[in-house]
């Protein structure tokens, strides 16, 4: 793809998606200044990769750069929390901006929605976990199970919508 079609692209998807980006990035992080960050992040990513985008469900797969944005995020704050000494964290934190309430959050998102993959049932928690809490390609998690690709696609795929009916249920008894 040329440069001047990369573009426009970009500015097509950005257009079409920025809105369920950067509301899939608020959900997931539950702070409205990451989540504008890392909908930036998202369309940066997504116009570094056109190239290697098949053209298949483009709202997927902005939707699934977006959520591994979120995720590689929340690990981070989660590593960085483990890392340091109490002390130290709340300065690091203090400097980067983020105070005792976001970082709760963050890890909060993060353990509500492991404990949402893990109420799938097999083959679908397998696929869930290994794809959206560990960042696994489906090419992986299907080598690594002995599992034809197309079918840990399916899986994949399937535990997405599980999790998306899991989620709003618990949005609506919350």
């Amino acid at each position: 793809m040329g440069k001047n079609d990369s573009k426009e692209k970009l500015i097509q998807l950005m257009n079409r998606y920025q809105n369920l980006v950067f509301s899939v990035c608020l959900k997931l992080t539950g702070d409205y200044f990451t989540a504008e960050d890392i909908a930036q992040e998202t369309f940066i990513a997504a116009y570094r990769h056109l190239d290697d985008f098949d053209g298949q469900n483009e709202k997927a797969w902005i939707c699934r750069i977006a959520s591994n944005k979120c995720i590689d995020y929340l690990r981070s704050s989660e590593t960085k929390e483990v890392a340091l000494a109490d002390d130290e964290l709340e300065a690091s934190m203090e400097i980067a901006g983020y105070g005792p309430l976001e970082t709760y959050m963050a890890k909060d998102v993060e353990k509500r929605f492991l404990v949402s993959c893990n109420k799938l049932d097999e083959p679908y928690r397998t696929a869930a976990v290994g794809h959206f809490i560990q960042g696994k390609t489906a090419k992986e998690i299907s080598l690594e199970k002995g599992v034809p690709l197309k079918t840990m696609q399916s899986h994949i795929y399937r535990a997405r919508e599980m999790l998306k009916k899991i989620i709003r249920k618990e949005e609506l008894l919350a």
